[in-house]
């Protein structure tokens, strides 16, 4: 099979396939046949007189030394371990499906290539009677050899997205997500760079398993070397028996471009293939969210006070978060009360839509419908409808409704669709604020029927995954929402190195960064508002301020970064997000290529001070080494008094050729901390 620069190739020897090459796309004519018998390993002492196959599955059954990819048992708990016969090979389309039997069980691995240049995998478990699953994997892969190390995702609540080196040794690197989320803790991610791979060039592999509802990681390397990883769900989460269990789709990537090619495939397949967007053509509008200028306390005079200076700046999008509903002057009441409070919106919530419509803005509002509070009309009409214990402790002072029922998603169905009905309202802020108490694909299976129905109901709709931030951001919630809260901090020296590493995963267009307050709420860190607004311009842009407070000199930087974003989002959104490999560890920086390779901008960070006393060169990727570039320097006026010298770039644009900006780079001006270079590119 292919898809577009990788191939996976697979064999079966009677028992169930497996893959015998991942990698560069082979040649049309590659003797098949060749490739299986170029396999096969020796044997040498200590080992049995026939190596078990590392297959998509992996038997226990089959003296098989690792871990197995399937973990089974009767339904009255007595364990077995079947031995799967390969049946049949079924192709649709650009999907095959392998079908394997035993003892009353059929497995099918399905594996489909995309336009996009990815794989998805999938595995299916189905019973002619009950049975109880311990574990199931996605199709399992072979990992390299020739790696030393692994690169996975690890975070926590306002410090997401931190990039995990891992080397390889014998046994299991194992991470298990169990908080009922795909959380900021153990992403769903995993990047196998081979000996050299840097962000633009070298080999490597990566996997991302969609699924929000946590999951499971194996990578293990037997006392063989061979090495497999496997991706399910956590074990023990299929609570109950059934004759059918299924994996969620398990997203692989090869890459001969170092880790920007694992970039550019992940930008392109969410942003093409898994998103659905309301109106495709329409330009990412800018957002203006009220959150950290008001909190709770909400009324109309100040909310349309704020509207006013959020347009006069450029917003596009006006969004009322939390605190609208039932009797919700904190965070300890109310969830899943969704009227609308009266003693703060007395005429209702039409009035405020009404002035933010009148500015030229669309309205925008949050909920967190999976949640309800203790102190709420919900939970004393029904304390049945909490998912876990009667005695569990809350989180953040509420607790999780249970969406395996199904009278509680009819309920939640009713209450938001009647508030989207009511009112004009174009976005939805959906939040998560509180880990799972128990383990169970249920609730995941039932939130995924929520969001597929409001949006069957209301498709004009736009919904934003937030879950205490980045809590729940992956391919599974992304085929049903349109955008993602990175994270709950917006300082922008948290979010320059949160943004860059998240690029090897997300699209600029989904991506949320809003410019925050003089002084971080989150970290009390204060920052220039030129940084703050170029960090926030890197992806989808909006402010989460009191705009009221803002200076004119700073008002007048954001309402300047602001058109910018306005006259470059339709080709950066298009485009592609390219890590630099910067020279001076201070510095992070990007670039962000148009479709085609017609334009770019280069972003360049400083995030602290560096080492040696002038800057180091910075080189450029992804150009046409034979073509004619001018580049120049957008916000040279953000240069401090220290940069005395004759920059070429300081005093107006340059012409290089592609290859002179890759192979010695760009010279940037002395910058300060907190200081973000911007320099634009086209091809002439």
């Amino acid at each position: 099979m292919d898809a577009g620069g990788q191939t996976l190739a697979l064999t079966s020897d009677g028992g169930l396939p497996a893959v015998v090459y991942w990698g560069a796309r082979l040649p049309e004519g590659e003797d098949l046949a060749q490739l299986v018998a170029a396999a096969r390993q020796d044997l040498t002492g200590g080992m049995i007189d026939q190596l078990p196959a590392l297959t998509l599955t992996p038997e226990a059954g089959r003296a098989f030394p690792g871990q197995p990819g399937l973990m089974v048992a009767e339904a009255d708990g007595t364990p077995f371990q079947p031995q799967f016969t390969f049946d049949r090979a079924e192709q649709s389309g650009t999907q095959l499906s392998l079908i394997s039997c035993a003892e009353g069980l059929t497995l099918t691995h399905h594996l489909t290539a995309h336009t996009t240049g990815v794989f998805t995998l999938q595995t299916v478990l189905e019973a002619d009677r009950d049975i109880r699953l311990h574990w199931l994997a996605a199709p399992v892969l072979p990992a390299s050899q020739l790696a030393d190390h692994m690169v996975d995702v690890h975070g926590r609540w306002v410090r997401e997205f931190h990039l995990n080196r891992v080397s390889w040794t014998p046994g299991i690197r194992l991470r298990e997500s169990r908080t009922g989320r795909s959380g900021q803790e153990h992403p769903p991610y995993l990047i196998l760079p081979e000996a050299g791979c840097t962000n633009t060039q070298g080999t490597a592999f990566a996997l991302h398993y969609a699924w929000s509802g946590g999951h499971r990681m194996v990578a293990e390397e037997l006392p063989d070397g061979r090495r497999q990883v496997q991706f399910g769900a956590p074990v023990g989460a299929q609570t109950k028996p059934s004759r059918r269990f299924a994996s969620a789709e398990l997203v692989a990537i090869w890459s001969g471009t170092g880790l920007n090619g694992i970039a550019t495939a992940f930008q392109h397949d969410i942003r093409d293939r898994v998103i659905t967007w309301p109106n495709p053509a329409r330009p990412r509008p800018v957002h203006y969210n009220c959150w950290e200028a008001i909190y709770f306390d909400h009324s109309l005079a100040d909310l349309s006070d704020i509207a006013d200076h959020a347009a006069a700046l450029g917003a596009e999008r006006f969004v009322l978060d939390d605190g609208w509903f039932g009797r919700r002057d904190d965070d300890t009441s109310s969830l899943g009360d969704w009227g609308i409070d009266r003693r703060k919106w007395p005429d209702g919530l039409q009035p405020l839509i009404a002035h933010v419509q009148s500015l030229g803005m669309t309205f925008g509002l949050w909920f967190e419908p999976e949640m309800v509070n203790p102190d709420s009309d919900l939970y004393r009409a029904h304390p049945d409808w909490v998912l876990g214990p009667a005695d569990q402790v809350t989180g953040r002072n509420q607790l999780v409704l249970d969406l395996s029922r199904a009278e509680v998603r009819d309920y939640l169905f009713k209450a938001v669709s009647a508030i989207l009905s009511a009112h004009d309202i174009d976005y939805i802020k959906w939040d998560h604020n509180r880990l799972l108490p128990v383990v169970d694909v249920a609730q995941t299976h039932g939130a995924y029927d929520l969001f597929d129905r409001l949006r069957a109901a209301h498709p004009g709709v736009e919904i934003e995954s937030c879950a205490s931030g980045g809590g729940r951001i992956d391919g599974g919630i992304l085929a049903r929402t349109h955008r993602v809260w990175l994270s709950d901090c917006i300082d922008a020296h948290e979010r320059l190195r949160m943004q860059h590493d998240a690029a090897l995963f997300l699209p600029s267009c989904v991506t949320g960064s809003h410019v925050g307050a003089l002084h971080s709420h989150t970290t009390g860190r204060a920052l220039p508002m030129a940084f703050r607004a170029w960090v926030a311009a890197q992806r989808h842009f909006g402010f989460e301020m009191d705009p009221r407070k803002i200076s004119d000199a700073d008002a007048a930087i954001l309402r300047d970064v602001t058109a910018w974003y306005k006259a470059n989002r339709d080709w950066m959104v298009a485009g592609t997000i390219l890590r630099l490999d910067s020279a001076d560890p201070t510095v992070t920086a990007e670039m962000q290529l148009a479709e085609g390779g017609a334009r770019f901008v280069v972003f360049a960070g400083q995030n602290a001070q560096t080492v040696q006393t002038l800057p180091r060169p910075l080189r450029l990727t992804g150009l046409d080494p034979a073509a004619r570039y001018r580049i120049s320097l957008r916000n040279g006026a953000d240069r401090p008094p220290q940069s005395r010298g004759p920059n070429a770039l300081k005093d107006g644009p340059l012409t290089l050729t592609g290859r002179a900006l890759m192979a010695q780079g760009i010279l940037l001006p002395v910058a300060w901390p907190a200081t973000m270079w911007v320099v634009e590119g086209e091809r002439l």
